[in-house]
């Protein structure tokens, strides 16, 4: 059973859509594009800078210039816009059409990015994935988590997951599964978690500045009941899911280091493993080994 994104704290559904190979050959600059629009669109300006794109490189040099493009098409795909048309990729770099479309086939060729022949559209590729299991292993707080994760696990003998902030949405880095019962659950590393319904999620949007978190600050003004749960989790310092999915049930605790949140940490089990006093008992050692790992951070949980 993984988590993933926009569906709380469980879900199966892969979020990438199978890729196609693009047909037709490469646009030229001065001729008509790929897609067959007959707009005849001259290359770009040399040394225009996109907007969007840090000043302090050099745009003479082409191999620079080729990385920050190609960075800034991979910036724009996120949580809430998981796939992108040609058109967008070119408003984005702010160049012609031909130049967005190689950039895009060359991301392609290296597995970057995706396409879907079916809706004319690019997303995130496979070999992204390769980085992600990396950039993670590299997280200090992972490493710092570990020992912890699995201390919690032989504890209470739930599985224990850690989920860190992408700027967007937290996303699952380390996962420790429970060795006992009938029932064993696992949690896919690099799931995304939604903002509101997960409670690892609920631990971010209770901890981080409401404008840090995509569109919080509108659902905040909206929602009174939303203000109060999100108080209750800062007074108790343990949020849980809603709604359950699959029959999942999941606690989660913040991770301080200095006063910032860095991490979320979470216990998750069954509705059956985790009800009567087992609920409560569970949330104790959570919060307990929460403490322990922040004060290990050198953090403080806020008042």
């Amino acid at each position: 059973m993984a988590e993933q994104a926009r569906l709380g704290d469980t879900g199966v559904a892969d979020r990438m859509p199978a890729g196609a190979p693009a047909s037709g050959a490469a646009a030229v600059p001065g001729v008509v594009p790929a897609d067959g629009s007959g707009n005849v669109v001259p290359e770009e300006i040399p040394g225009n800078v996109p907007e969007g794109v840090p000043e302090g490189v050099p745009d003479d040099v082409p191999a620079i210039q080729t990385v920050r493009r190609a960075a800034l098409i991979l910036s724009g795909f996120t949580v809430e816009r998981p796939r992108l048309s040609l058109n967008e990729i070119t408003a984005r770099l702010g160049v012609s059409k031909p130049t967005a479309h190689r950039y895009a086939r060359a991301l392609r060729a290296a597995n970057l990015l995706r396409y879907d022949a079916r809706s004319a559209t690019y997303s995130l590729g496979p070999q992204l994935l390769g980085l992600e299991a990396a950039a993670r292993a590299g997280l200090p707080i992972a490493a710092a988590a570990e020992p912890y994760l699995e201390l919690l696990m032989r504890e209470i003998n739930q599985t224990v997951v850690l989920s860190v902030w992408n700027g967007e949405c937290p996303v699952v880095v380390g996962c420790v599964d429970n060795t006992i019962g009938d029932v064993r659950l696992s949690v896919r590393t690099g799931s995304q978690l939604d903002v509101v319904r997960s409670a690892q999620g609920r631990v971010f949007s209770a901890y981080l500045p409401a404008g840090e978190v995509p569109g919080l600050a509108r659902r905040l003004r909206a929602s009174a009941e939303l203000r109060e749960l999100l108080k209750e989790v800062r007074r108790s310092g343990v949020a849980v899911n809603s709604p359950v999915d699959h029959g999942v049930h999941v606690l989660a605790s913040p991770i301080f280091e200095g006063d910032q949140v860095v991490a979320a940490m979470a216990v998750v089990g069954t509705v059956a493993s985790l009800a009567g006093d087992r609920e409560p008992q569970a949330a104790a050692a959570l919060l307990r080994v929460a403490r322990d790992l922040s004060r290990d951070l050198g953090g403080t949980r806020p008042d």
